[in-house]
């Protein structure tokens, strides 16, 4: 799949898992929570890095997309509320429409 298209569903797959996290941080305490974001966040980023790569490679996103800041953008997906309507799929649509070349 296109590497824009790749990292939508990637990302939408991350939401909904740190959504579970979130809320069991949440359960669990400040320690728990730092501990969970700690353990995932390496990880995280290494996905981003080559997603975006592979889509600076082809073009179609910016060379200046830095994973730090694609994070730290979608960590507001993962708190924004599911319910009544999910607001996060069209959040992710604005986010990957600033990261394309040709807009």
């Amino acid at each position: 799949m296109p590497p824009l298209e790749a990292l939508r569903h990637w990302t939408t797959d991350l939401v909904e898992a740190m959504r579970r996290k979130h809320g069991l941080g949440d359960t669990l305490g400040p320690g728990a929570h730092q501990a969970i974001s700690e353990q995932s966040y390496g990880p995280v980023i290494t996905a981003i890095t080559q997603l975006l790569d592979a889509g600076k490679r082809d073009q179609s996103i910016r060379a200046d997309a830095d994973p730090g800041g694609f994070l730290q953008l979608t960590g507001a997906l993962w708190r924004a509320a599911s319910s009544p309507q999910d607001r996060a799929p069209h959040m992710l649509a604005l986010i990957l429409d600033g990261l394309r070349t040709n807009r």
